[in-house]
């Protein structure tokens, strides 16, 4: 959706503010021995508290209240009784509906100590974002989103999930334009003021390509090697865009 109005605004912040408060309350339990279904009861708690329902369980009949996703699970993974590990990167990625406006936000936690090259994947998808953040400006395009992001990629020695990508959002969870992770020359659709989109870069340690799972929801590398993700929606502006789902 591109915002219009005032009104538009303060309800797409409110959704922000409720998905970046479960995602605290979230990791801040991430450690060894929790088990992912009681992470997404949390989440849910806070859901119920301010009103707000999960967008994934409400637009696509999601069997969970938040996607967790552990290791080689790049998005998508379902909450179960998965028992989570010393070592482990786990993925938690919050999609908020609050009266009919909605926010998407994404971070990955290790538990515990990790490997040096797990720390510096970590790393790399955090400098690929914030290097996004210096082009997703009104008058940019989305391929030059998708090119900061692919650089940081290249320079950190990591792949692109290419077949993931951020997207537009506020009315629904995908809307047009998709934001690529990469210098995607048919990504061409230019950047208006108001336009609210997620960026979301996602990488792996192996070669990037990706499969569906037999539960029909968790996408996997498919070299099941780890991967790392972290989003946040914005409102694109003529400088700095607006970030909705961090703390101001």
């Amino acid at each position: 959706m591109c915002v219009r109005t005032a009104a538009e605004l303060e309800g797409l912040r409110e959704a922000g503010r409720i998905a970046r408060l479960c995602l605290e309350a979230m990791r801040a339990e991430v450690r060894e021995g929790v088990t992912t279904a009681a992470l997404d009861a949390i989440g849910a708690a806070v859901l119920a508290r301010c009103g707000a329902r999960s967008a994934p369980a409400l637009v696509y009949g999601f069997p969970g209240h938040s996607c967790i996703s552990v290791n080689d699970e790049v998005v998508h993974g379902i909450p179960s009784a998965r028992v989570l590990r010393a070592g482990d990167l786990v993925k938690l990625d919050v999609t908020v509906e609050k009266q009919g406006f909605i926010a998407d936000t994404a971070v990955t936690v290790p538990v515990g100590r990790i490997g040096r090259i797990e720390q510096e994947l970590l790393a790399c998808t955090r400098r690929a974002f914030d290097a996004a953040l210096q082009v997703a400006r009104a008058g940019r395009t989305t391929r030059e989103i998708g090119r900061a992001i692919g650089a940081e990629a290249a320079r950190g020695g990591f792949a692109v999930v290419r077949d993931l990508s951020g997207h537009g959002i506020g009315r629904t969870i995908h809307e047009p334009p998709t934001i690529p992770n990469f210098d995607d020359p048919d990504a061409r659709e230019r950047l208006e003021p108001g336009l609210v989109i997620t960026v979301e870069p996602i990488f792996a340690l192996g070669g990037g390509e990706v499969a569906l799972a037999p539960d029909g929801w968790t996408v996997r590398t498919a070299d099941r090697v780890a991967s790392s993700h972290h989003e946040h929606t914005l409102v694109v502006t003529e400088s700095d865009p607006l970030l909705l789902t961090a703390a101001a």
